[in-house]
Formats: C-alpha cells, sequence, structure tokens
C-alpha cells in the first residue's frame, strides 16, 4: 500500500538535517508499508531500524546493512525468517506479533554470530512443543528469548536433546502449513461473500458497518484488509471535515486595526529579549532538530518575526533599529535562534562620538582645533543636552 521513497526516508531523518547517507537510526513504523527496498543503499550506515506495525510479508533487501544492530519488525506480516545472514551487526531481533510458522527457518540465523535477543512471542510457531528448547539449541550465541535469560543448565540440556526436538518441530510445521493453506481458502471466500454483501448497500456508511460486523480469521490478508479500511475511512474523513467537531484554524491578528503590530507566539515557543544599549538581543528555543530551511526570519524597523513551520513569533521593540545591520544565527549545540538588533539611536550616538572636541588655550579662551575638511559641521562648540554628558 506504501512504497519506501526518498521523500519518506527525508522526512523521517529531520533529527540528522534531512541527510540520508549518514542516516545511523530510521523508524517508519505506522506507515502501510508492504516491501522493504532501497534502504540498504541509501542508509548503509544504518545500526537501529524501526519497521514495526506495517503490513511487511517478507524480509529482503537488508544484505547490505552490515552495521545494522537492532531491526524491529513487530506486527507485520512475516511468515517466515530469512534473508538476514549478511546483517553481520545484528544484535536485537524483534518479530513479535507476526505470523512465523516455519520455525525451523530460525537455522539461517546461525551465522548472525552478534545476536543476543531474539523475540518471537505472538508468533504461531511459540505453540509448539518444545518451541523454547529447539531455538535455544539451535541459536547457541543467543542471551534471552522473548525477554527471558538464558542460563547455561538450560542451553546445555537443549543442545544435547536438539534433535529429538527438531524432529517434533517439523511434523508440527508440516501441520501448521496445511492449516494455513486451509485458511487461505476460507478467508477468500469470506471476503468473496462480503463484498458480494457490500455491492447490494447504497450507503457507504452501511458497507462500512458490515465489514467491521464480520467475522474475521487472524492471518495476513486480514490485516491487510483491515488497513485499507483505515486508509479508507481517514480518506473520507478528510474529504469530508464535521464542521460538529473540527474547529476551523484561527488566523493570528498581527496589527493593531491603527496598524500598530502586536506580539504573537502563536508557537508557543520559550524566549528571551533583552534590551541593551545599543541593541536587542533576542534568543528564540526553537528545536534542536528542526531543519533551518522550516524558519523564516523577517526584521522591520519596529518589529521582528520568525516564522516556524508556518507558526508565527512576532514581537514589537520601543525603539527602532537597522534591518540591515542586524545579525541573525543558530547556535550549532542547542539549535537555538539568536537575533542581535542594531538601535537607530545608538548608531546616531557613535557616529556623534567620532568627532573628536576642540582644545581651548588657557590665555585666550578661543578655540585651538585642527582644520576640519570642508562640507562637515563643526560640533565642538555645542552644548550637550543634559542627559548626555559624556559628549562635551
Amino acid at each position: 500500500m506504501v512504497r519506501i521513497t526518498e521523500e519518506l526516508v527525508r522526512k523521517k531523518s529531520e533529527h540528522n538535517e534531512r541527510l540520508i547517507s549518514t542516516l545511523e537510526e530510521l523508524s517508519l513504523h505506522q506507515e502501510d508499508i508492504t516491501c522493504i527496498e532501497n534502504l540498504q543503499n541509501w542508509c548503509r550506515d544504518l545500526k537501529i531500524l524501526l519497521l514495526q506495525s506495517n503490513l511487511v510479508a517478507r524480509l529482503e533487501n537488508l544484505h547490505k546493512l552490515k552495521r545494522l544492530e537492532y531491526l524491529n519488525v513487530a506486527i507485520n506480516n512475516i511468515e517466515r525468517i530469512e534473508n538476514l545472514e549478511g546483517l553481520e551487526s545484528l544484535n536485537k531481533l524483534d518479530l513479535t506479533l507476526n505470523f512465523v510458522g516455519e520455525l525451523t527457518s530460525v537455522e539461517s540465523l546461525k551465522g548472525n554470530y552478534n545476536l543476543r535477543e531474539l523475540l518471537l512471542t505472538g508468533n504461531p510457531c511459540t505453540d509448539y512443543p518444545h518451541y523454547r528448547d529447539f531455538v535455544i539449541g539451535t541459536l547457541p550465541q543467543l542471551h534471552s528469548l522473548d525477554c527471558m535469560e538464558i542460563v547455561p543448565s538450560e542451553r546445555l540440556q537443549a543442545q544435547r536433546l536438539l534433535s529429538q526436538h527438531r524432529a517434533v518441530i517439523v511434523q508440527c510445521q508440516a501441520d501448521q502449513a496445511m492449516e494455513r493453506d486451509e485458511q487461505r481458502i476460507r478467508v477468500a471466500e469470506q471476503q468473496a461473500a462480503l463484498a458480494e454483501q457490500c455491492a447490494g448497500l447504497e450507503d457507504e456508511e452501511e458497507r462500512t458497518r458490515a465489514f467491521w460486523n464480520a467475522k474475521s480469521e487472524h492471518c495476513p490478508e486480514i490485516r491487510t484488509e483491515i488497513a485499507r479500511q483505515h486508509k479508507l475511512g481517514r480518506e473520507r474523513g478528510e474529504s469530508k471535515p464535521n464542521p460538529l467537531t473540527e474547529k476551523p484554524k484561527r488566523t493570528p491578528h498581527l496589527f493593531a486595526p491603527c496598524g500598530r503590530p502586536y506580539n504573537v507566539n502563536q508557537a508557543k515557543l520559550p524566549f528571551n529579549f533583552q534590551d541593551e544599549s545599543d541593541h536587542y538581543s533576542l534568543v528564540l528555543e526553537v528545536y534542536k532538530h528542526l531543519d533551518t530551511s522550516l524558519i523564516n526570519v523577517d526584521i522591520e524597523t519596529t518589529y521582528v518575526r520568525v516564522t516556524v513551520k508556518g507558526k508565527i513569533f512576532q514581537i514589537v521593540y520601543n525603539e527602532e533599529v537597522k534591518p540591515d545591520e542586524s545579525v541573525v544565527q543558530r547556535s550549532q549545540i542547542t539549535g537555538h535562534l539568536q537575533i542581535i538588533l542594531k538601535k537607530v539611536k545608538a548608531n546616531e550616538m557613535l557616529r556623534i562620538k567620532s568627532y573628536a572636541p576642540a582644545k581651548r588655550s588657557a590665555d585666550s579662551g578661543k578655540s585651538v582645533a585642527e582644520k576640519e575638511p570642508q562640507g562637515v559641521v563643526d560640533i565642538s562648540n555645542i552644548c550637550a543636552p543634559p542627559d548626555l554628558p559624556d559628549l562635551i
């Protein structure tokens, strides 16, 4: 139903600045993915791969992931353990709540010498007699099975009786394979009858109700059909919003009717705003792993506006600033956004201070100053205002 595309992988890689070639951890859970593909070519440095709660039917296309340590494929449609021999660093494998009936397929994991934890809880094979003893005897490198530690005495006994246990397991999985074939036929007939029943109903809600009220079996086909119905329900819900339950999105007001800007924190981000003598300092605590391309900064003379993933943060200051002399930077450690806003008044004061006052002679009282260049006003005899004594 869903393919593993480059766009999807980059979307899930925001914590790595959307770079997939150096990605070490990837979570693709609850995406209705049906096939494992492309990851071993795009993300060869993966150490953790989370694919739980999908519709994966087969373990494949993973043999190039030499650094993979943890693979989670719980709650999928996997019926056989295979194609994992190339995962040299595999330490933990989670196959909880799948449909593994061929228990002898765990023998394919003998070459995974670093495998320490294996979870098969909720699979049909766990109901076989001597299931635990067979797995422990087959995989001596394991330290725990189904979250239960393996003790040395248990391992020795399992290895001693391995051949006897294997004969029992082979017979059990043969019986289970026959039941599985019969189940496929029953499920196909049930789905055909249900489809015929729903075809006679004109109301969409009645067809949906008929599906959810129908009896079903626990198998990969039904799990896939349930996922498809969930997807149809979401699409119908998105196309037909309910005005009684969904509140309309509120557009924030950025300016008063007179044109005065408002202070707005739609993103609800913590911030620190300091009023210094010659500048304003704003530190906005944006999310550490947020891509910088999703941040937009607009500096005006009386306010600054920061848009974070479409949500607006706006703050107003009392004195005008120079937008072209302001500085915007982001911390590589915390990810926080820092904005330095240079004040206009401060710039003018610094320009006045740059002129040296003229010296006066003690006897005549006349100014003794060097000749100023043409076009510059002599400010040496201008009296300073009371609030600026340092300009004399």
